[in-house]
């Protein structure tokens, strides 16, 4: 991929993201440093090249297969959320998708995991990452319910789709201190953005706004 596909031209130009990048300010990101990866990632390349004009808009776009790319705020807040008391070393995305959130997980940690259901995301989500050079991307077609078996504990972990509750695996891979961002609730109802912190054996909650996301499913394809 040469620099032009990455810096884009026209609707997908330096400076259209940097309008996005003004836009989340004013919604109250606060982060410099997630929104600087936020403005050197070129989202047009991770929706279908019929939706690249519309790649930096502050909205969800369909990926196939019943899935989205997040709308950038929401990437932005998880993120925030994330990273908001320090760096975490190791981070777990549960639900690759467009492989979107974990461009901007891999700008920002060290090292990056991501499980992925599908099987068609898994690959180009994997395929895009080595592309545009991420080398501290770790991608793995497996059922997110249980997390990534064998390589925990993880200081962070950020859910994209969401369970009716969190799955149990998820609570015993994330580290003393860590944190796991996740929005809760099920599909057409009000759905909450949590961040749970682990002290020992105790999870704190605290709710960080209502957010609209798929429903996390089972088992792989």
């Amino acid at each position: 991929m040469d620099d032009s596909e990455r810096r884009g031209i026209g609707m997908t130009s330096q400076r259209t993201r940097q309008r996005l990048v003004e836009r989340l300010r004013l919604e109250g990101i606060r982060n410099e440093s997630v929104l600087a990866a936020i403005g050197s990632t070129p989202r047009h390349l991770f929706v279908d090249e019929a939706l690249a004009s519309r790649a930096y808009e502050d909205t969800a776009l369909p990926i196939g297969d019943g899935q989205t790319i997040s709308q950038p705020f929401v990437v932005a807040r998880m993120t925030e959320a994330l990273i908001d008391e320090g760096i975490p070393q190791r981070v777990l995305e549960v639900g690759t998708g467009s492989g979107y959130q974990a461009a901007i997980l891999g700008q920002l940690v060290p090292e990056v995991y991501t499980v992925e259901r599908i099987r068609r995301l898994t690959d180009q989500a994997r395929r895009r990452l080595r592309d545009l050079g991420y080398r501290n991307v770790r991608v793995r077609h497996a059922d997110g319910n249980t997390g990534w078996e064998g390589d925990g504990p993880f200081d962070g972990i950020l859910v994209t789709a969401a369970p009716r509750g969190v799955p149990p695996e998820l609570f015993a891979q994330l580290s003393d201190g860590g944190r796991l961002v996740v929005p809760e609730g099920a599909q057409g109802k009000p759905q909450e953005l949590v961040c749970y912190r682990r002290q020992g054996d105790e999870f704190s909650r605290e709710n960080l706004g209502l957010v609209n996301f798929v429903p996390m499913l089972g088992g792989t394809q």
